[in-house]
């Protein structure tokens, strides 16, 4: 294991949620928080510091960097911390950016405490934890990959559901009004629908994107 505690970074732009999380996790042997940090930016430059060993982070930010990209810039340097996801989005939207940033683990703030320990110690070793639903979805589509969608498409239908317009979306995501009609056509296609308001519910009940 290692002969100091594991030292832990709590990023959440909620105070309660990491006093909360501090309170369940100093409880434990072998664990130590060290730091605090309430927006992604800081948590990147707390990170950066290397007395960190896990970094738990949120995803939403309010504005500013959202923890994906965090996790992502933080995972981007020799010897970074591990990162385990907590937060309370188990969406395709927002699991599978995070996973591919680099996030050694990924629960949800329901987890019981002693679930939220044990995946700190896992995360630590650099094994994965992932909680139920969110293993299930990535299950899912692996079974079923004709209706996935890219990220980019993700992104696009997330948009359509926010009530953008097709240009709106594409200065948002600095494409053509064009290529943005294309990716409207291929979401269409893998979801077997003929209308945003249709492909936003489908994917909405899909799990693909937030409600």
């Amino acid at each position: 294991m290692t002969d100091h505690p594991i030292r832990l970074l709590l990023a959440d732009d909620h105070p309660v949620v990491r006093a909360g999380l501090r309170a369940v996790l100093e409880t434990e042997p072998g664990l130590t928080v060290v730091a605090e940090a309430a927006t992604a930016e800081d948590a990147v430059a707390r990170a950066a510091q290397g007395d960190i060993d896990v970094v738990l982070m949120d995803l939403q930010f309010g504005k500013g960097m959202g923890g994906a990209e965090a996790t992502a810039q933080i995972t981007a340097r020799p010897g970074a911390p591990r990162v385990l996801i907590v937060t309370t989005y188990d969406s395709d939207a927002d699991t599978l950016p995070a996973i591919e940033a680099g996030a050694t683990g990924y629960l949800l703030k329901d987890a019981p405490p002693e679930d939220l320990a044990s995946a700190v110690r896992t995360a630590f070793t650099g094994r994965t934890t992932l909680a139920p639903a969110v293993a299930d979805r990535l299950m899912n589509r692996l079974r079923a990959p004709a209706t996935n969608l890219t990220r980019r498409e993700t992104e696009v239908l997330s948009l359509v559901a926010e009530g953008l317009s097709n240009q709106t979306i594409g200065q948002r995501l600095h494409l053509t009004e064009g290529t943005v009609k294309s990716h409207l056509a291929r979401i269409y296609a893998k979801l077997g629908t003929d209308s945003r308001t249709a492909a936003v519910a489908t994917a909405t009940d899909l799990g693909l994107i937030r409600r």
